[in-house]
Parts: C-alpha cells; structure tokens; sequence
C-alpha cells in the first residue's frame, strides 16, 4: 500500500474498534460457545462418567471411616484385616475417575481452542478494508491469540470444575441428607445470600474482564508496533517514549489484573465463611445427644467427615465463577468478530478481460464527509497506459482501490470489458489485476514462495525464473546461499529495499493479468535498478493495461496519456507532449520536479 492510499484510506470513517465486545446477554455467549462442543458429545460423557466416579469416591471416604471406626470398636479383626485393600482400591478407581475427567476434559478444551482460533483467523481473510483500518493489527492478533485461549475458561476449564467439585458437593450432600436430613437442611440455611454473593462477584469479574482483554490489545499494539518500526524507535531516540507508552498500558493491565485478585480475595472468604458458620451449627447440634443417640460412631465420624469434605468442592465452585467471567468476556468478543460482516461479493460472472476500463462519472464520499472524487470520468481501451499524477490527496489511489472492489463508489459506475465491475465476481476481477505497491509485502519464507504466493502456487521453475529475470531479480537471488529456495526472513528485512521491490514487481510479472497498476513501484529503488526495472516494465505493459500512480514525472513520460487530478476530478488529460504545451498544472509539477 502507499503512502496515499495510507492517507486516502484512513479517511474512511468506520467505528473503531468495531469488534469490541456488544452487550449481548451472557447467557446467550455462554450458550453459543457450548454449541461448539456437541461433536465431542461422547468426549463430554465419559468427562461426567469420570468426575462422576471421582465424586463417589468422596462418599466412599466418609463410609470408609465409619467402617474403620465400628470395626475398630467392634474389634472385628476380619475387618480390620480389609483395610489396605479397600484404600488401595479406593484411590486406584479415584484415579480413574480423575483421569477419564481431566484427559477428556482437556480434550475437548485444546480442540475448542484450534477450532475458535481457525474460524477466527479465517474469519479476519474475509473482512474488508474497512475492519483493518478501524482496528490495530495489536488488538486483532490479541483477540486471535489471548481471547480465544480465555474462552476456554468458560467452555472447558469451567465445565471441569463445575463437573468435578458439583458432582462431588451433590454426592456429598445426597449422603448428609441420607444420613440425616433434619441436620442437613441447616446447611441450605446459607445458599441465598451465597448466591447474592456469586452474583454480584459475576459483574464485577465480566467488567474487570472486559479491561483486561482491552489492555491486552494495547500491549499487544504497542509491541507490534515497535518491533514493526525497530529501525525508526533507535534511528529517532524513541526508546525512552515507547518504553513509558509500554509502561503505562501494562500497568493498566495490572490495575485490572489486581482489582480480579481483591473481588476474588474477598468474595471466597465469605463464601467459605458463610459456608463455615453453616457448618459450626450442624456440628454443634450434631454433638447434642439427643441427636447422636440414633448414630453408631463410625456413623457420626462419617458425617462430620462428609460434612467437612463439602469445604474444599464449594471453594473450587466459588473460584470458577471467575474464570467463566473471563471466558464469557473473551467470547463476546470473539464473537463480536466472528459477526463482523464480510466482503459483499454481488458478483455472479467471471469473464476473461481484455483490460478496457470505463469510470463514469464517480464519486467518492467518505462517512466522514471528505470528498475523495467528484464527477470522475476516464474511459482507458485495453493495452492502453495512463498515468496518474496529482499532488498528495488528489484521489488517484482512491480511484485505484476503487478497480479492486477494497473502497465502493458513492455514486457513478465502473465497468470492465462493458460489464459493470459490481458484477464480477471478486475472486475473478482480483485475479485479473496485478498490482505493484511502494510499500512491499513479502512473507517469512523463500525467495520462491514469495513470487509464486497463493493462486500462483501452480507456476513452475521456469516460469518464476522468467518473472524473476524481467524483473532483474534472478542474479542477486542466484547469488543467496540457496538460491531461489533461500528464506528471506520476516517481511524481507534481510533484502535491501531495491531487492523487495524487484521480488515484488517479479510476483506481478508472473500474475500476468490483463490489467496492471504501478503505484509508485520505482520508488524503493536505486538509480540502475529503477533503470532497469523501468525497461523491464515498459515491456510488461505492451499489450496490457496499466495504471500507473506516479510522483516522480520522469517516470511516465511515455504513457499513452497522462490525467492530472486535483480535488478528485481531472483538471489535465493528454500526452506527455499536450500537457507540456498547455503549461498548466502538469507543466508547474514537471518544472518542480526538475527543481
């Protein structure tokens, strides 16, 4: 992208953010998010079958001590003789239970993560334009990366823990109230204002959660943005700067983490406290005797023991409660993106073109009222070249975008061939366009995955080596230690900047689409390699149509005709010749660039 798309673009007026979390009802995210596990309904089952087993145990623990305890007082030595073997069976079926629960568990966890993640990332190739520039590439990797992995804590890790600890406390309780049930309804005595407790802990967890997801975006934005920018942060001094921009936004996230840490450090106290003050009253009536008088010892050492094991289950029942906020924030957020509309493909053909382009008369209004193009109207036949030439937010990158389907006219038509381009479809209009940009793009892998990226995969040696050659990039890659299979590193950082470029032009050689755009491709190079790029050009364009976006006017001397744009319309149009003879603004901008 160049800089004037960058300028002409950011104009677009889209609600920033626009995948933060909406106000959709929790239960609703909590629901969808649970969709995603029916195809591991079976995983899920034998997770129940698991902590079910676990959870038995628990009560086995409290019938272990009564029959230990009346055996013992009984002086049954048969029993007594019993005893290895029963804990030895009792904590190997436990460790059963407990592996069945956290493998299956864990199972369904990991793959709800692979699959959020990939839908997700798939998702972000559909978006427009539109949704990048209103959103930080920090933000969007940081939904991708951190928010999917809190989902889990309410799908999954919440599910663990409300299956484990809920089937235990119900078991547990199940076995109170079998044992006595008079005693045992006390302890329901506590439940509504642990619930009033839970609930208002669950607002502040889902807000705190919300700060927390957004602090990571900046941390993530901050991060990407200096690592992106290294040369420009040492070049400029900037490190004192970034390092208190990082400082601040980590903090914040510190703030939140610790306002999490206080809300939890007070809420499971009282829970534990009302939960304690439950249990001093059973246990105090308990020891009354006119209660004890229909208990064995072994019965009232079971009890106390059941009623005892219920502490640690309902701590772990009130701590989740954290995690499944942070899950249901994270998911609001995914989803958020997930339901971001995607490019709107009207298109329904997909003609083979020649290249011949007609713009009548268009507009383009931003949102925010700024004029990008008023009343524009170009007719380019096919194989023909046009430059386009205008100061700094004249329209001539708009009007590129606009060919590309990436910004849609307010108003007028574009038709390719005669058709109008809205019905085309966009995988066929964007495979018939090459484009060359000032800034390059280029990936972390080789020289030659990088000419023949995505649908020219197909493409041969051969014909990579030719594309390379036109564009005068086969000898400096002959000369890489492995030649067209060398890794050229993240973004191409180990290539000069004239090296990209020519990568770049060589990718669009071996596009070979009917219509060609050159914004600004010359402008990363040297002056031998411009002049040998700009050969290797003008032979690419024979019989091709191209636009070119110049600001060095040198450059496109030659075209058939040149248009002038100033204020989103065309002031001049003619050849290099006309221009120069009417002595107007492109007459003024040539003169400038001699200067």
């Amino acid at each position: 992208m160049s800089q004037a798309f960058q300028s002409d673009s950011t104009k677009t007026s889209v609600k920033k953010d626009s995948a933060v979390p909406s106000n959709t009802p929790k239960h609703k995210t909590l629901l969808r998010l649970l969709r995603y596990l029916k195809p591991y309904w079976w995983a899920l089952a034998l997770t129940v079958l698991g902590f079910a087993i676990n959870a038995s145990t628990e009560v086995w623990i409290a019938k272990l001590l009564e029959y230990i305890t009346d055996a013992i007082n009984q002086g049954d030595q048969s029993k007594q003789n019993l005893f290895p073997l029963l804990i030895i069976s009792l904590f190997f079926v436990r460790g059963v239970g407990t592996f069945l629960g956290n493998y299956y568990s864990a199972l369904v966890s990991r793959n709800l993560v692979y699959e959020l993640r990939v839908e997700v990332f798939n998702k972000l190739l559909r978006l427009p334009s539109s949704f990048y520039l209103a959103n930080p590439a920090g933000t969007i990797s940081s939904k991708l990366i951190f928010d999917v992995e809190q989902v889990t804590a309410a799908s999954t890790d919440s599910m663990k823990t409300v299956l484990r600890d809920g089937l235990t406390v119900v078991a547990l309780i199940g076995f109170l109230l079998y044992s006595n049930w008079r005693l045992t309804l006390i302890l329901f005595l506590v439940l509504p204002p642990i619930l009033w407790l839970i609930r208002v802990a669950s607002k502040r967890y889902l807000k705190l959660s919300k700060g927390i997801q957004q602090t990571m975006g900046d941390v993530s934005h901050i991060t990407n943005e200096v690592i992106g920018g290294y040369q420009v942060v040492k070049n400029y001094g900037g490190q004192a700067y970034e390092s208190k921009r990082f400082d601040k936004s980590s903090k914040k996230n510190l703030r939140q983490g610790m306002k999490v840490v206080v809300t939890n450090s007070i809420n499971t106290p009282a829970v534990q406290l009302l939960m304690a003050m439950a249990m001093s009253v059973v246990v105090w009536l308990a020891l009354r005797p006119s209660v004890i008088e229909n208990f064995s010892a072994g019965a009232f050492i079971s009890y106390i023991a059941a009623a005892g094991l219920l502490s640690k289950p309902v701590r772990s029942l009130t701590d989740v409660n954290q995690k499944l906020q942070k899950g249901i924030a994270a998911g609001e957020s995914i989803f958020a993106l997930l339901d971001e509309p995607e490019e709107d493909d009207t298109g329904i053909s997909s003609p083979a073109l020649s290249g011949e382009i007609s713009m009548d008369n268009i507009s383009l209004v931003y949102p925010d009222s700024t004029v990008a193009l008023r009343d524009f109207t170009l007719d380019v036949q096919a194989g023909e070249t046009v430059a386009l030439v205008g100061r700094s937010g004249a329209g001539k990158s708009s009007l590129v975008n606009l060919l590309t389907r990436t910004l849609e006219p307010s108003a007028g038509m574009i038709a390719l061939d005669g058709q109008k381009i809205e019905d085309i479809k966009l995988e066929s209009l964007r495979g018939q366009i090459a484009m060359v940009n000032q800034q390059v793009v280029l990936f972390n892998t080789t020289v030659f995955n990088n000419i023949a990226y995505g649908s020219l995969a197909n493409k041969t040696q051969a014909e990579v080596e030719k594309a390379a050659k036109d564009a005068f990039a086969h000898d400096f890659i002959m000369r890489l230690p492995e030649g067209y299979q060398s890794e050229i590193g993240a973004e191409g950082l180990q290539l000069s900047g004239g090296q990209r470029q020519r990568l770049s032009i060589a990718r669009a050689l071996l596009k070979d689409a009917p219509i060609l755009i050159l914004d600004e491709a010359t402008s990363a190079l040297d002056n031998e390699s411009e002049y040998y790029i700009q050969q290797a050009l003008d032979n690419v364009m024979k019989d091709r149509t191209t636009l070119v976006i110049a600001h060095r006017l040198t450059t496109i001397e030659s075209a058939d005709r040149i248009a002038v744009l100033d204020g989103g319309q065309i002031v001049e149009l003619g050849t290099h010749t006309e221009l120069m003879q009417m002595q107007g603004h492109y007459a003024q901008m040539y003169a400038r660039d001699f200067e």
